[in-house]
């Protein structure tokens, strides 16, 4: 058996394996879509997002998209729209910071709530249970698993309040057969570096209520309707032509993408079942995921070492991973002054979930690497296991 690379032995990348790459499309294409726009000076809010929009509702089968710069933009101008300042809004603590945040800058308090141990996702059992007072429901699909999305919105429904959902990994899921993006009053996408259909940076709102695609349209223009007398306080959340550009031909190629992805999750996912305390996100049969990221949990007292030793590991062979969301939200500095919720599984998650390399151009042979890599390290759990953490 070769020797890990944290106890003596060459690591399997000496020249390092990135966690993630942008599926960036050719860029000829990308300027040659752009270029009528350049020509005739429109450089953002033109026909490129327009197009963009018209695709994505075309796709998701939803009535309105609105493009803008970021999904946090997004998921701040859609919840300014529904959440009166001083009211809570309920979400997962175990989320990307930017779910909270686009709560607080509109006034609003994040409310946490647990999430499920095996699929991730909010628990929609323990939100029931702290939703009282709430004014929205934000939820999110986390690695671009769909979140149960009919019960959260029978939840929100059950106590008279809209449902909104971070889609920010979630461009291309699909729930029982139906594509992500229509569920709650709005869905909000990311379409940052990371995400499978990229623009550099831009988000997309996506709802059928007309009232909300309007306001939000007006929001992303700093609230102006064209008069400049605006009508409330709202941001500059444009997406420009170079933006929309990239994020057409992106688009173009997302079907490969997601089967490229799916089959690379589903080769990780055949090599780690033979290792003891490695389990992968659940996916609800019938689901099929983006695989924004692929997250395994690690089963200290299966696997033989905590999550933070196998990192180690992992980073001596020249791997390079995420421990999403450790901490989790509730957990962060910036909500410190919150009444600190008793989250308990969510805690656990965090401090026992890793994320693996994955991105569409990755090699097969890069994610045996990985699965063996990790399979070692359990062989050897007892000489890791007694390593200092600074190895």
């Amino acid at each position: 058996m070769t020797l890990l690379a944290m106890l003596g032995g060459e690591p399997v990348f000496p020249a390092g394996l990135k966690f993630a790459r942008p599926a960036a499309p050719p860029l000829e294409r990308v300027v040659a879509r752009l270029e009528p726009s350049y020509d005739v000076g429109i450089l953002t809010n033109g026909p490129l997002v327009r197009e963009l929009e018209f695709q994505v509702a075309n796709r998701l089968g939803v009535d309105h998209v609105v493009a803008v710069s970021s999904c946090t933009a997004g998921l701040m101008l859609t919840l300014q729209a529904l959440v009166p300042p001083g009211r809570p809004v309920l979400m997962p603590s175990f989320t990307f910071a930017a779910t909270a945040h686009a709560a607080a800058w509109v006034g609003g308090i994040p409310r946490f709530a647990e999430c499920g141990d095996d699929d991730f996702l909010l628990d929609v059992d323990d939100a029931a249970h702290r939703i009282d007072g709430s004014a929205a429901i934000l939820a999110t699909h986390v690695f671009g698993a769909p979140c149960h999305p009919e019960r959260v919105e029978e939840l929100g429904s059950a106590h008279g309040i809209p449902v909104v959902f971070d889609a920010a990994h979630a461009l291309g899921a699909l729930r029982n057969g139906r594509p992500v993006g229509g569920f709650g009053i709005a869905e909000v996408f990311s379409l940052s570096p990371t995400k499978l259909v990229v623009s550099g940076e831009g988000g997309l709102v996506t709802t059928n209520d007309e009232a909300l695609a309007a306001r939000i349209r007006i929001g992303r223009d700093y609230g102006n309707p064209g008069t400049y007398d605006t009508k409330f306080a709202g941001l500059n959340a444009r997406l420009s032509e170079m933006h929309a550009a990239l994020a057409l031909e992106s688009l173009e190629i997302l079907d490969d993408h997601l089967a490229r992805r799916a089959h690379l999750v589903a080769r990780y996912r055949t090599l780690l079942a033979a290792v003891p305390g490695i389990i992968p996100q659940q996916l609800t049969p019938g689901d099929a995921s983006t695989h924004k990221d692929f997250t395994i949990v690690v089963d200290e007292t299966v696997f033989g070492v905590e999550r933070d030793l196998l990192a180690l590991a992992l980073r001596a062979e020249g791997i390079d991973t995420r421990c999403y969301f450790s901490p989790p939200v509730h957990r962060h500095e910036a909500y410190r002054g919150l009444l600190a919720p008793e989250l308990p599984r969510t805690d656990q998650l965090a401090s026992r979930v890793i994320s693996l390399p994955l991105w569409r151009d990755l090699d097969e042979a890069a994610v045996e690497a990985v699965a063996d890599t990790i399979a070692r390290v359990h062989e050897d759990a007892d000489a890791v296991g007694q390593l200092p953490r600074s190895a």
